[in-house]
């Protein structure tokens, strides 16, 4: 008999997300807690973000763990990465109810584990099937779990951010932030003058309607953080998305800093600090490579997610090796001697501190970064499985990474090929620091799969 590998079916990369009182509802979320209590007795702490359904989801999911006799933790509105602080090493699970970029119809729910990284896909799908087949181990009115009242845990997470970075680093630098109404509406800025910075904000209050812009910062949105940013002479603007886990940058010129611009200079200051191997999905940009390599730091390519990235660099210390940096394209970074997920107030205290180093304004250090020209496209598409066949079959003489998708590396540039992991989507990146050199590239690959798209 052949076994079929099992598939997750509610849950993505970053735990189960949709749209609330359709996939999400209260009763779906009660019987995640309900799992999660099953198989992670003990006592976990919950939080979530700002949207407008999380008291309702907030209190099912405590309902859900309850019954089956943990005790909660209620952390309240917080930043993912704060919550995975305050679990790791002290509570036996947590969970957040979030939806992280997502706009404001959404929510979702993240498991972590009690060392702080995201749940992986076979902890995923075993909550899944308990769901599914309702296999849950309720407990007896003398053994259900309580709310157990905590002081305000956020404070240990900005304390916690504030003890990695040298005292007082800020001193005279103004830095304006965008929290956009999120879950980071008080942590950053309390971050950010806690090292000496003077801070000015935008949108830090919360409010799950998203008034002002998306979850997901763009540049669009951040329009209203560039002018303040402009108009206060601050050295930086930062924004996060709905979760907090990612920082994007505004250049004190006002421009929007493409992320794997601020990837590579946050990835070469920690380098020039630390030699070791830096970890990062094969859907990141070879800056980084280009930028670490002078400082004997290699990189480690994983499947695209930052749950594989964190696991990684886990494992790789595991074996002795020693781990630098990590991190995704997307603004998403993390630091391995702080805590294994991505920390946008870690990354907006890290900003500060490589400035304070480098004495150069942000603006020129990103104009001063090797040309890099990157293509992006996505193909509606139930032929996933034929495009990559093609691609691997006419690529064959390339460096190809199969970890995800279908990487190709030349000397020059590289592609990468990937099928979404939750809808009918193959995605194309291509990079080269010409863009002559991109664009043909380019074509070679759409000539391969056009057939197919």
């Amino acid at each position: 008999m052949h076994m079929t590998e099992k598939k997750k079916q509610l849950f993505g990369t970053n735990g189960v997300r949709g749209i609330v009182g359709e996939l999400i509802t209260p009763e779906l979320v009660m019987k995640i807690g309900m799992a999660v209590g099953t198989m992670r007795p003990g006592t976990i702490a919950v939080g979530m973000d700002t949207r407008t359904s999380g008291p309702a989801l907030i209190n099912a999911m405590k309902a859900g763990l309850m019954a089956t006799g943990c005790d909660v933790i209620d952390c309240g509105i917080l930043p993912t990465p704060a919550l995975q602080y305050i679990v790791m090493n002290r509570y036996d699970a947590g969970v957040v109810i979030t939806a992280s970029h997502n706009p404001g119809a959404y929510n979702g729910v993240k498991v972590i584990e009690k060392d702080g990284t995201e749940m992986d896909d076979d902890g995923s799908i075993e909550i899944e099937e308990r769901v599914f087949s309702y296999n849950f181990d309720l407990k007896e009115w003398k053994d259900v779990g309580v709310v157990i009242p905590e002081g305000d845990l956020v404070q240990k997470y900005v304390k916690g951010v504030v003890s990695k970075v040298p005292t007082n680093i800020g001193e005279g630098m103004k830095v304006v932030i965008d929290p956009g109404c999120g879950a980071a509406y008080r942590t950053t800025a309390e971050i950010l003058q806690s090292i000496g910075c003077q801070v000015f904000t935008l949108n830090a209050y919360p409010d799950g309607n998203f008034p002002a812009r998306d979850p997901e910062p763009s540049i669009e949105g951040l329009a209203p953080l560039a002018d303040m940013v402009v108009g206060t002479g601050a050295a930086f603007g930062v924004a996060h998305d709905g979760d907090a886990d990612r920082a994007v940058f505004i250049d004190d010129k006002g421009r929007f800093v493409e992320e794997n611009k601020e990837f590579a200079l946050i990835a070469e200051y920690m380098c020039s600090q630390r030699k070791g191997i830096l970890v990062t999905p094969v859907s990141t940009s070879r800056l980084i490579e280009t930028v670490v390599s002078p400082y004997g730091c290699t990189v480690d390519y994983t499947a695209v997610g930052s749950i594989y990235v964190a696991r990684r660099m886990r494992a790789l210390l595991a074996e002795g090796k020693p781990v630098s940096f990590g991190g995704e394209g997307n603004g998403g970074l993390i630091y391995p001697d702080h805590q294994f997920c991505r920390d946008g107030g870690m990354t907006a205290a890290m900003m500060v501190t490589l400035l304070t180093s480098k004495k150069q304004p942000l603006s020129s250090l990103v104009d001063a970064l090797p040309p890099s020209i990157m293509l992006k496209h996505k193909f509606h598409t139930g032929n996933a499985e034929k495009i990559l066949a093609a691609v691997q079959k006419k690529f064959s003489s390339d460096s190809l990474n199969l970890v995800d998708g279908i990487r190709i590396d030349r000397k020059d540039a590289w592609a990468l090929i990937r099928p979404s992991g939750t809808e009918p989507l193959v995605r194309l990146y291509v990079e080269s620091p010409e863009q002559a050199t991109a664009k043909a590239f380019e074509q070679e690959i759409l000539s391969c799969i056009s057939s197919f798209i």
